[in-house]
């Protein structure tokens, strides 16, 4: 038998058999685990050091470039970004979607911990944090 003619002969039967698809095509996708905006967020870790009172050349080379020579060996890291200003020293580490960030921030203060010998006695001891996107505030 076709449907089609199923259909016209029975009606009732096509209407009750429609409504149980509907019915069952709902409840499929209301658990469909399908997120609208999955969590993709890469790892991000940041070292912030504070040098008091130095222009942003010499914290750039006394302390910048010398926690980027550090953790430039690091396993997993996608983008090394870094900014120098008067007195602040900022280096932000992304690392690849498939790495722990647990694993990532120790191994980042790891590295640092090995070269805080070489930065100047007047900057802060190294902070080293894991960023959140969602940390930030947006206005």
């Amino acid at each position: 038998m076709i449907l089609s003619d199923v259909s016209i002969k029975r009606p009732v039967f096509a209407a009750v058999i429609s409504l149980m698809l509907v019915v069952v095509g709902v409840i499929a996708f209301s658990r469909l685990p399908l997120r609208e905006l999955p969590n993709i967020d890469p790892p991000v870790v940041s070292i912030d050091v504070a040098y008091p009172g130095a222009a942003a050349g010499v914290v750039e080379t006394r302390v910048t470039q010398v926690l980027e020579d550090a953790v430039a060996g690091i396993e997993g890291v996608d983008l090394v970004s870094s900014s120098s200003r008067n007195g602040r020293a900022s280096v932000n580490l992304e690392f690849t979607l498939a790495r722990d960030i647990e694993s990532a921030a120790n191994d980042v203060r790891d590295a640092v911990s090995r070269v805080a010998d070489r930065l100047p006695e007047e900057a802060d001891p190294p902070q080293v944090a894991k960023v959140e996107a969602d940390a930030d505030v947006i206005i």
